[in-house]
């Protein structure tokens, strides 16, 4: 990520529309112009910080922001770090409830396929854990 001009920084925790993910990695996310050290949700309202670190940690709490706007979301990419991780199956039951399709896939391979379903207008939204 060191590669690009001093961004700005992501100081508020949400920026709204959609944006494709520039770069990835030495632990967060270059997008819109701005940088984020952390895990991000990309949603259809916006970008926003996410706590998780860890895929053990990926619950529905942590998803409850895709509960929310699950009307805007057919899919669900799920980067869980630089190996993927297995999810509860009662998440993948409950987000299917919401009518919310679950890919989970390392967080390079989440992000990249995120870029190419936004590029293709497809209502597509991912939780993304940084990596190193």
């Amino acid at each position: 990520m060191a590669d690009q001009p001093n961004p700005k920084t992501f100081d508020s925790g949400f920026v709204p529309g959609r944006h494709i993910i520039d770069t990835y990695g030495n632990g967060g996310f270059r997008f819109a112009g701005m940088s984020h050290r952390g895990s991000i949700l990309l949603l259809p309202s916006g970008v926003r910080a996410w706590e998780v670190t860890e895929p053990r940690a990926i619950d529905r709490t942590a998803l409850r922001p895709v509960q929310a706007e699950s009307e805007g979301i057919e899919l669900l990419l799920v980067g869980t770090g630089l190996d993927i991780a297995a999810i509860d199956p009662a998440l993948r039951g409950w987000l299917k409830d919401f009518g919310v399709g679950l890919d989970v896939m390392q967080t390079g391979a989440a992000a990249r396929t995120y870029n190419i379903l936004v590029a293709e207008n497809r209502k597509v939204a991912a939780a993304l854990i940084a990596v190193a």
